[in-house]
């Protein structure tokens, strides 16, 4: 096929062509950038060269947001406009896909759906906003898509907090530091950049937080996540040293609390609970995509005596397909689960009512951070989002990636922390069809 010139309607600030060219060169890029860079329009056009300039056969490419809905609304309509040059290619609205005439392809997918990645591979994929990602999608499902034919990665975002954004940022940051061509790292603050006119940054100032300001304009991981429900509880735990590394007594059982989310998501905290009343958390799972029997065979992996598995009352809902519930199939499986307390209260209530409950039982617990750091990042990014036209935050909490472990743990803070009569109560409203651990 004869080579054809074509000329996108695009022309790259300075920090977006200081990162084009760093691509070029590079294998994997982080790039941490203050609001209004431009970042998804570099992003958008990155992908559409790599399709078109590729040269192994069927080249693939992949835009992956935090979620699948926000990468339809944040980035479809640029790669329509930039592709609209390209002679022969062909949109696929359905799929949020756009093919082009030498065979390369470029789609939208969303983090938020990990296992519609399983399987494929890439040529090269722009994770952008990392940080509100599931913390293992890379290491798990997007790394591995890239092996074959030696894709290459850029990790975008703003901070969000220490998650795996800011994890990938210090690997980057240090592989650069230490002449690793394979890797490139770049900080674009607002106060350097000069994108931004003062006058509007003055009006953010005025608007937001220090930390808010801190962390959407000057880059810093260190400010506190907006509307954090547990930030000030989980601060307090780490200046006291109670996330450190916690050896696990053998003589003490482990007891599992469960979230069961949306698309068969699943969050387990594993503690062990001493007569003082401390509560260590041992160990933390989450998953999604996965049946019962996966499960099990990870909780038997791990080596625990265990004590009682704790789940909620969603786990006796019968499926109209099979009949049994998640209930039955993990008593057919050998594991038998006790049901967390109901707090007597709406559904909102019974979620801000837990919420007090965790604030009441996080002073007295001590975490392992690295057995549980992926579920200390679910709790540090557990918030409430702004409403700006009433100027203050909304009563329910996000459902996003952070909340399935959130809720495993207000679980086991509410069977911690609940009256005792509210367990009897509970026990005697719900009949024992099957038997306890």
């Amino acid at each position: 096929m004869a080579e054809v010139r074509v000329e996108i309607p695009y022309k790259p600030r300075p920090q977006q062509l200081a990162i084009h060219e760093a691509m070029e060169s590079a294998r994997f890029g982080v790039t941490v950038c203050h609001r209004r860079l431009g970042k998804t329009v570099m992003a958008v056009n990155a992908l559409i060269k790599g399709a078109l300039t590729c040269k192994k056969q069927r080249p693939r490419f992949g835009y992956i947001a935090p979620t699948y809905t926000q990468g339809k609304s944040t980035s479809f309509d640029y790669f329509q406009h930039y592709s609209q040059p390209i002679p022969g290619h062909k949109v696929n609205q359905s799929e949020l896909r756009i093919d082009y005439p030498n065979g390369g392809q470029v789609r939208i997918y969303g983090g938020d759906n990990p296992d519609s990645l399983r399987g494929l591979y890439f040529d090269g994929v722009v994770l952008d906003e990392y940080g509100l990602h599931p913390s293992q999608t890379f290491s798990e499902v997007i790394g591995p898509t890239l092996i074959d034919r030696g894709g290459w990665a850029l990790f975008l975002g703003t901070p969000n907090g220490k998650n795996q954004f800011y994890d990938m940022a210090q690997e980057a940051r240090k592989r650069q530091a230490q002449g690793d061509k394979g890797w490139f790292y770049a900080e674009y603050k607002a106060s350097q950049t000069g994108l931004l006119d003062e006058a509007f940054l003055k009006e953010q100032r005025s608007l937001m937080t220090p930390d808010e300001y801190a962390q959407e304009f000057e880059c810093s991981f260190e400010a506190s996540v907006k509307g954090a429900i547990y930030a000030r509880e989980l601060e307090t735990a780490r200046t006291e040293g109670r996330m450190t590394t916690i050896p696990i007594d053998p003589t003490i059982p482990v007891d599992t609390d469960w979230d069961l989310g949306i698309g068969d998501k699943m969050a387990i905290w594993f503690s062990q609970s001493l007569r003082t009343g401390e509560i260590r958390l041992v160990d933390y799972l989450e998953g999604s995509g996965e049946g019962c029997p996966y499960y099990m065979q990870a909780l038997k992996a791990k080596g625990y005596t265990y004590g009682k598995h704790w789940a909620p009352h969603d786990i006796q809902v019968r499926e109209l397909s099979s009949g049994r519930s998640r209930l039955d199939v993990a008593r057919s499986l050998g594991l038998n689960f006790e049901l967390t307390p109901r707090l007597q209260s709406s559904q909102a209530g019974e979620v801000e009512e837990g919420i007090h409950a965790v604030r009441m039982l996080l002073p007295r617990c001590w975490f392992d951070s690295t057995r549980c750091k992926a579920g200390i990042e679910t709790l540090m990014h557990y918030r409430r989002d702004y409403n700006t036209r009433l100027n203050e935050f909304k009563a329910s909490p996000v459902h996003d990636n952070a909340s399935h472990g959130a809720d495993a743990f207000r679980g086991l803070a509410v069977r911690h922390e609940m009256p005792k009569i509210v367990q009897q109560e509970e026990a005697q409203a719900q009949p024992r069809e099957f038997a306890w651990s």
